[in-house]
């Protein structure tokens, strides 16, 4: 059974990380940019050059501690982990070069009950590693699958953003590689279901599945193509809830609405991957 104390205080490790343009070339390039070898506007994520951007989605992979959760000291079935939700906030623009510390704690450990496992929250800061000044914020929740009715706490369990009730008021299709999970791996998460067929299966999918991290990326990529005509700097957060597993290989189609919100579906198996997403603004408006 789940020791509900000695989780939540779990030490995860801090990190200390030095990255640089090729780091951010590298991100960019894994969740689908210059895919279009003639869109100069996607050219400025991936060319390693003075006035190069990022996405606001980097800041999932900088100052990653690594899968923790799969350490045993942590008491968790690794194998029956889901990453339920994801939310990137950022405080200015990331660089595209630089030095960060990433300190990652566990703030809420839901118990669902017996049979419904449990929800793990937890936020990762990010820091300049020179300054101490904060450049980002990520909150993540997990479901752990196989850890319900240990006796903690039955709420309170974040609410979801609504979505509207109309049609999106833009629909925006990206395709995603066979490799895909292959290219994104290189950023530092290396489970072995998305890379090894018998992990996947033993994990209970037909074939590797892709990071839910980089379907993120391709809604960010989707958000800022579509809103944004590529100008990263004007978002300020984006949240999303993961519902279905994407095969890499498959089209990503995100309907987004006026107000920020936005949905993922691949119309291959016309299922819904992304649900309840929200993108912010600086300022607090949505548009």
């Amino acid at each position: 059974m789940l020791d509900y104390e000695r989780l939540l205080h779990y030490p995860v490790p801090e990190v200390r990380q030095r990255y640089t343009r090729r780091d951010a070339a590298l991100y960019a390039l894994s969740v689908g940019f210059a895919q279009d070898p003639m869109d100069e506007r996607q050219l400025r994520f991936v060319d390693l050059r003075d006035d190069m951007l990022t996405t606001p989605s980097f800041a999932l992979v900088l100052g990653y501690p690594g899968f923790w959760l799969a350490r045993p000291d942590t008491g968790v079935d690794a194998s029956r982990v889901v990453h339920g939700e994801q939310h990137v906030e950022l405080m200015r623009p990331l660089p595209a070069e630089g030095e960060i510390v990433g300190r990652t704690e566990i703030t809420r450990i839901i118990d669902r009950g017996i049979g419904k496992g449990a929800l793990l929250y937890s936020r990762r800061t990010l820091l300049d590693a020179r300054t101490g000044e904060p450049l980002a914020l990520t909150r993540a929740t997990m479901l752990l699958r196989g850890e319900g009715g240990f006796g903690g706490p039955a709420g309170p369990v974040d609410a979801p953003h609504p979505m509207p009730g109309d049609a999106p008021d833009f629909v925006c299709e990206l395709a995603t590689r066979p490799e895909q999970a292959l290219y994104y791996r290189l950023n530092g998460d290396e489970n072995r279901i998305h890379a090894d067929p018998s992990a996947a299966r033993a994990a209970g999918f037909e074939r590797p599945i892709l990071h839910g991290m980089c379907t993120y990326g391709f809604a960010c990529h989707a958000l800022l193509r579509t809103l944004q005509n590529y100008d990263p700097r004007a978002i300020r957060s984006m949240g999303m809830r993961f519902t279905t597993p994407v095969f890499p290989g498959e089209t990503l189609r995100v309907e987004i609405w006026k107000d920020g919100s936005f949905r993922v579906k691949v119309p291959e198996r016309g299922v819904v991957v992304v649900d309840n997403g929200c993108m912010r603004r600086f300022g607090g408006g949505t548009q």
